[in-house]
């Protein structure tokens, strides 16, 4: 027997967790799924060696990618989803990057909503994601029509150094939207504190805005709200017509269940939820639910992202690192006429992480190193292509077929990057941290995935409508990263939980039994 509910959300990330936060107020019976537990609260949460060596918290089992070659991507199954280890940068997209952008290797496509439909969604997830920062420094910030809620997380000296010295140069450092839970009027009370274990590891003492944290645990303080954990959906079946789906097969504790779901919404990642849909193919739907556009899957889009590891000329004693970033270089430098990317600084690197991303020890002394290091995390956009996919086997394997794009770009942003080494008082080289977020173009660095289950207008071209609803099953919803149509070069997240936030309204309004037609 099923047991059924108003709304079953899939994944309780960015997108599923913010959506049951914002819908369960209105009393309907709402049913989490997710497949991984609550992170364990232990020491080893703050331990680089543990997190980054050992892979203690990577849940996920092998993938494959194009050439079946097998690797661990980083990926975490948990309450919260992969916020529970993301940085906390809550960039909104640039106001551009919701129109077509002409790039080196071709042009990323308009989204269907502008900036300005998802600019009150952006304020309401600034809001509920305690996001720290500062207007009007950021030279490509979009318009707003508030304030941040909370002010800019303050430098440390080593960083507040490196700002004057970038500004110096004619750039316009800012400090980077946090979502950090921090109180630096009153540090004894503060729940942030400001520690050197937040970037890539999860939050001891539950300070950092993930969405286990600012929604899913309010979310089930309403009684109408339910979490199953350990739940890992292996299909979603449909009515004889194929057009709404039926029931929810779960596997679960070693046992199958079964759900019924006025609504379904597919929150479980960009990988995971076009696997998902991909695996739920039956006669009405050949090639995946939802795929008679044949788009689900396809489109991956991962960034191009660098970890680089510089060394300043004198010790760094910065605690909380991740508090600046650039953009001067976003749409270009001048001198050449496509865009480039971002710039923010990450954690700290450690001796333990230096000897693992220099094993050979040919940059230096790891501790001495250790002692000097300065981190950056450099991205570049990607672009939709049809033949980057996820392929999903029926056992529930995974297969990415990706070939990353704009590589020219990426490599002149590492080269401007490296060219401000002297201005940054630094030595001359860096080190490529293969082993941090991916490293540079590394496949299993899936955390900015994105674009496999496109929304627009056009059923042919996509497979969601503006709603982030599938054209072809009335029932079903997506709002994780999965409907992007492009990656720009900024962080997915506050974009995920801005959209979240606009499905939310409308589902209230569908769940009310109001017209939402079109």
């Amino acid at each position: 027997m099923s047991e059924h509910f108003d709304v079953v959300i899939i994944g309780s990330g960015a997108g599923g967790g913010t959506l049951a936060h914002a819908l369960a107020p209105t009393g309907r019976r709402i049913l989490i799924l997710e497949r991984g537990d609550f992170i364990r609260r232990e020491k080893q949460n703050w331990d680089a060696t543990e997190v980054w060596v050992k892979h203690r918290y990577r849940n996920s089992g092998n993938w494959t990618d194009t050439a079946g070659g097998e690797f661990l991507p980083k990926q975490h199954y948990y309450v919260g989803g992969n916020t529970k280890m993301y940085g906390a940068v809550l960039f909104r997209k640039r106001e551009r990057d919701f129109a077509e952008v002409r790039h080196v290797d071709g042009c990323s496509e308009a989204w269907p909503i502008s900036y300005a439909d998802l600019e009150p969604y952006y304020t309401q997830a600034e809001h509920l994601y305690h996001v720290h920062g500062e207007r009007k420094v950021d030279p490509l910030e979009p318009w707003t029509t508030g304030p941040l809620p909370y002010p800019a997380m303050s430098h440390e000296p080593r960083v507040e150094q490196l700002s004057a010295d970038l500004a110096s140069a004619g750039l316009h450092p800012f400090h980077l939207p946090l979502g950090i839970m921090i109180d630096e009027d009153d540090p004894v009370h503060s729940p942030c504190i400001r520690c050197d274990t937040c970037d890539g590891f999860p939050c001891l003492v539950y300070a950092k805005a993930d969405a286990q944290v600012v929604c899913v645990e309010p979310a089930l303080e309403y009684p109408n709200v339910t979490l199953r954990t350990n739940a890992y959906v292996a299909r979603l079946d449909t009515t004889p017509d194929g057009r709404h789906v039926s029931e929810i097969v779960v596997e679960r504790n070693g046992e199958h269940e079964r759900y019924t779901a006025d609504v379904v919404v597919v929150s479980a990642g960009a990988i995971n939820s076009a696997a998902l849909l991909l695996r739920s193919a039956n006669q009405h739907h050949p090639d995946g639910l939802g795929n008679s556009s044949g788009v689900v899957g396809r489109h991956l889009m991962l960034h191009n992202n660098s970890a680089l590891t510089a060394f300043s000329k004198f010790p760094n004693t910065t605690v909380f690192q991740k508090t600046l970033g650039v953009n001067d270089y976003y749409y270009g430098d001048g001198d050449w006429e496509f865009p480039l990317g971002a710039m923010q600084m990450l954690g700290r690197s450690d001796a333990d992480t230096i000897r693992l991303n220099d094993p050979r020890g040919e940059a230096g002394d790891p501790e001495e190193l250790g002692r000097h290091s300065l981190d950056f995390w450099i991205t570049t956009e990607d672009i939709a292509r049809w033949d980057n996919r996820v392929v999903a086997g029926p056992d529930g394997s995974i297969r990415l077929e990706y070939t990353p794009t704009n590589l020219e770009a990426h490599d002149r942003l590492i080269a401007k990057f490296k060219s401000l080494l002297e201005t940054m008082q630094c030595r001359e080289d860096v080190v490529f941290a293969q082993h941090y977020l991916g490293g540079r173009l590394g496949i299993n660095g899936v955390a900015h995935q994105n674009g496999t289950v496109r929304f627009g207008h056009d059923p042919a071209t996509s497979a969601l409508d503006v709603n982030c609803r599938m054209h072809d099953v009335d029932n079903v919803y997506v709002v994780d990263s999965s409907f992007f149509v492009s990656s720009s070069a900024v962080n997915p997240t506050l974009t995920i939980v801005a959209n979240a936030l606009r499905v939310a309204e409308h589902l209230t309004s569908r769940l009310a039994g109001h017209d939402v037609s079109g």
